[in-house]
């Protein structure tokens, strides 16, 4: 296997959307349905790239990413926000939050793809 990609989406569909596309491109894929079995995963286990939902139940996407970047530095672990929201696109296009890219949902999977390769390969 490549490289191991968590992916962190409260909706079952586009956990199984994302791996599908990530494995055809040989990567390991982690799924975590919420923040909190995102970080207690990442107690467990090292990883490439987070693909993060901003927007999900309890804790949100921007609340895990700063439990995130309480630990690890941008550097240390690339963080892809996940999102529907052009407001959130623009406001990670303008540098307001410490991730690397957007990936706009519905995820298109060559886009996926795309901005993964940039970041890790």
């Amino acid at each position: 296997m490549g490289k191991t990609i968590l992916v962190v989406d409260d909706d079952a569909m586009n956990l199984r959307m994302a791996e599908m596309i990530l494995k055809k491109k040989d990567y390991d894929v982690k799924k975590a349905d919420s923040g909190q079995a995102a970080l207690a995963l990442l107690q467990e286990e090292t990883v490439d790239l987070i693909l993060l939902d901003v927007e999900m139940p309890g804790m949100s996407g921007i609340e895990t990413l700063d439990a995130i970047r309480a630990r690890l530095e941008p550097e240390e672990m690339p963080v892809l926000f996940l999102s529907a929201s052009e407001d959130m696109e623009q406001a990670v296009a303008k540098g307001e939050y410490s991730v690397q890219g957007f990936v706009r949902k519905p995820v298109l999977p060559q886009k996926l793809y795309e901005s993964v390769t940039a970041l890790i390969e």
